[in-house]
């Protein structure tokens, strides 16, 4: 590719005009705001309370991490759309976005799984956890888990930034890599075979271990006692919805990126944000409400701040 192509100018034209743009501004700049605020949060709180640095929390606080880049690579731009709009973005611009959003997608899932792992040695090989989850296995999972997203992303955008582009309008609100490669004059059976690969391995396969990884902690919790399977339950329920509502979030965009012009545009809307809005909103508020220890930590740190708050 040409140095000269990269000052492209792609146009979204999935916003449109509408007069209440200033108002969707608002609520775009307060629910993101919100996100930040809650990812953030959470990561103060893990930080600080001593008893949360186990490794449950240590990946909770790489999956907050992760929320804050997913949200950050799309809502800013769509801010800015929604308050000049100015629907324009640079194709250098645009394949980083599609690199955020990826990276975000990917190493949410390869997050979960290392989670689940967790969850699954607590509760299975309870005697054996401590000389499993070592620092230096934690260590390993926390390389493992960001490493791939980056580099198995990073070259899929290296492909895409190959292809020569004949069309310039992105009938969406941001940039996904589909869209890009459906920009191109060429078709490419190698970055089409790459894409099936990323979604194979960083995606479908970390579904199955995270699906075996339960049905092997239901296996076991069936056969102990009934406050054992409570126990198991409340430790598990908050990664278990979280796993659901990020699975459905994909499922949504993946139903968008397909057949989004056959549906009215306020659907298409939803589908379209739900996949960096809702996760990142949601996942610190579960796991702030169903998480015993965290609910603790954070009533102590009222305490100290001179805030009277019982959990």
């Amino acid at each position: 590719m040409n140095q000269s192509s990269w000052n492209v100018t792609l146009i979204f034209t999935g916003y449109g005009s509408h007069p209440l743009n200033y108002l969707f501004f608002t609520l775009t700049l307060f629910l993101y705001l919100l996100s930040v605020f809650s990812n953030v949060f959470l990561m103060l709180v893990i930080r600080v309370e001593s008893s949360l640095h186990k490794p449950m929390y240590i990946l909770l606080f790489n999956l907050a991490v992760n929320g804050l880049i997913g949200s950050s690579a799309v809502w800013p731009k769509i801010m800015d759309i929604l308050y000049s709009g100015m629907q324009e973005i640079s194709q250098r611009a645009c394949l980083l976005q599609v690199f955020w959003v990826n990276v975000y997608a990917t190493g949410a899932y390869t997050t979960l799984t290392a989670m689940a792992y967790d969850r699954y040695v607590s509760i299975c090989k309870p005697l054996q956890y401590h000389s499993i989850m070592t620092g230096r296995r934690l260590r390993q999972l926390l390389v493992l888990v960001n490493a791939t997203p980056v580099c198995a992303t990073a070259l899929q955008i290296y492909q895409t930034s190959r292809l020569p582009l004949c069309r310039y309008t992105i009938d969406k609100m941001f940039c996904d890599n589909l869209t890009v490669v459906n920009l191109a004059c060429v078709s490419s059976a190698v970055i089409n075979a790459y894409g099936l690969c990323v979604i194979i391995g960083l995606i479908l396969l970390p579904i199955i271990i995270v699906l075996v990884s339960y049905a092997m902690i239901l296996t076991v919790s069936l056969k102990n006692s009934k406050e054992a399977q409570m126990k198991a339950l409340s430790t598990c329920s908050p990664h278990l919805i979280t796993f659901i509502n990020f699975s459905l979030a994909s499922l949504f965009n993946v139903i968008y990126n397909r057949i989004h012009t056959t549906r009215p545009s306020g659907i298409n809307v939803f589908l379209s944000l739900h996949f960096v809005m809702v996760p990142p909103l949601l996942h610190p508020i579960v796991y702030g409400i169903r998480t015993q220890e965290i609910r603790r930590s954070i009533a102590r740190m009222m305490r100290k701040k001179g805030f009277g708050v019982v959990v």
